[in-house]
């Protein structure tokens, strides 16, 4: 079993965090300095000098005796020597005769400029080291922060789904029957891959969903996910791009590198056509930022075995923009198209949204599905909703076809002018 265990929610517990550690082990090595320090200075006795605390009055007697030979001032401090051997230290008051009674005895004087404490010189010293300590810690942090744009540009920036968080199944789909009967075959392979791979057969790595904006791509691709019980990986294709060249390359490493840890799962990559458009010999780094990033997902499109049990959704609304290596066996080699839904998908994908809120018993969806041509999924819920609002707006207590009727028109042509 790997060291680093799967949680419950299907991914990996954090690595150990090596700013941090570095942090905490700076800072108590900057403590235990301080306070040898600290010590040292306390403790610290010049050479030679065995000094003796004595009263002011005291020292002018020793002078006038004859027993000191010299004096060492430094600001109101004075230290005697006393006979050539011992010191004495005493502090002066604002003593203007001292100089004269110290020459009259022919004391040799040595005078020293006045230096703040030893711990205003350690703070001077170590107070930078503790600034860039703390600059450099803060940068280790701001580097974990998954939500840190600035210093993550290389971490991919997909959504993941554990299995457990993905409640959508095929039954949540209303209508686009044909493209669940294509996905059931991948369905399949991810609960089941050791029926596939016995006859030796190969199941496409790259799976492109094609249709209009609204007809339920995205939503296909979680059921998917939610009907094999693998996690899900979903982002956009403008993700991937940014003004930097190299870094939509990097997040396609990290998207990859990501999902090999969580295999088997999905990722879906929504507005394909924004990463994956036909190569030109453009001039700037914007191409050259966007080829490298095609030129990376093409890479891991290859890399990857089937047996790592990872499925590569895309979805797109323009596909004859995207380049020729994209679709070619072996990548994004099985093309399904969801195609606006005729009278029938669309009367059960009324029935879908209107299912909890109070209606009407004159509320007919056969009619509602003739008066709406065209109207994809995403409209069809719209339509609902507004009829919802208008309803609401009227206080009424459910929902009457006139209700729908008038939402028709708003989503239409928008709202009536008065």
């Amino acid at each position: 079993m790997n060291k680093r265990e799967k949680n419950n929610k299907g991914q990996l517990p954090p690595e150990p965090s090596f700013g941090n550690k570095f942090g905490r082990n700076i800072f108590w090595l900057l403590i235990v300095f301080i306070i040898a320090i600290s010590m040292f200075n306390f403790i610290k006795l010049e050479p030679g000098k065995q000094e003796q605390q004595i009263t002011y009055t005291q020292f002018l007697r020793m002078v006038e005796n004859g027993q000191i030979s010299k004096v060492d001032i430094k600001g109101k401090s004075i230290k005697g020597k006393v006979n050539n051997r011992t010191w004495v230290v005493t502090y002066a008051p604002n003593d203007p005769q001292l100089i004269n009674i110290l020459r009259r005895n022919k004391v040799e004087i040595q005078a020293f400029p006045e230096t703040p404490g030893w711990w205003v010189n350690l703070l001077g010293g170590i107070l930078p080291i503790i600034i860039f300590i703390g600059i450099w810690i803060w940068i280790f942090r701001q580097m974990r922060v998954t939500g840190n744009k600035t210093l993550s540009f290389g971490k991919s920036r997909a959504k993941i789904a554990s299995k457990e968080k993905i409640r959508v199944t095929f039954e949540d789909v209303a209508g686009a029957e044909e493209a669940k009967e294509e996905l059931k075959e991948i369905i399949e392979f991810l609960k089941n891959p050791q029926k596939f791979q016995r006859m030796g057969a190969k199941i496409p790595k790259g799976v492109l969903l094609v249709g209009p904006p609204g007809c339920g791509k995205t939503l296909l691709a979680r059921a998917v996910a939610g009907e094999a019980g693998v996690p899900f990986f979903s982002i956009s294709g403008s993700d991937f791009v940014e003004m930097f060249v190299g870094v939509g390359a990097a997040r396609v490493r990290d998207l990859f590198d990501q999902a090999r840890k969580n295999a088997p799962c999905i990722i879906f990559i929504d507005e394909l056509d924004a990463v994956g458009r036909q190569r030109f010999a453009g001039i700037g780094g914007g191409h050259d930022e966007k080829e490298q990033t095609l030129n990376q997902l093409l890479v891991e499109l290859d890399g990857f075995s089937p047996r790592e049990g990872i499925i590569v959704m895309g979805a797109t609304n323009r596909p004859d923009v995207l380049d020729a290596a994209l679709l070619r066996a072996g990548r994004f080699d099985r093309r399904i198209t969801i195609n606006a839904p005729d009278i029938r998908e669309r009367e059960k994908i009324l029935q879908l949204h209107m299912r909890n809120k109070p209606f009407d018993i004159d509320v007919d969806v056969k009619i509602l599905a003739r008066r709406t041509p065209g109207f994809v999924g995403s409209d069809l819920e719209n339509l609902v909703n507004e009829a919802s609002l208008l309803a609401a707006r009227k206080n009424k207590e459910r929902i009457g076809m006139a209700d729908l009727e008038e939402a028709i028109e708003r989503v239409v042509a928008g709202p009536e002018k008065k």
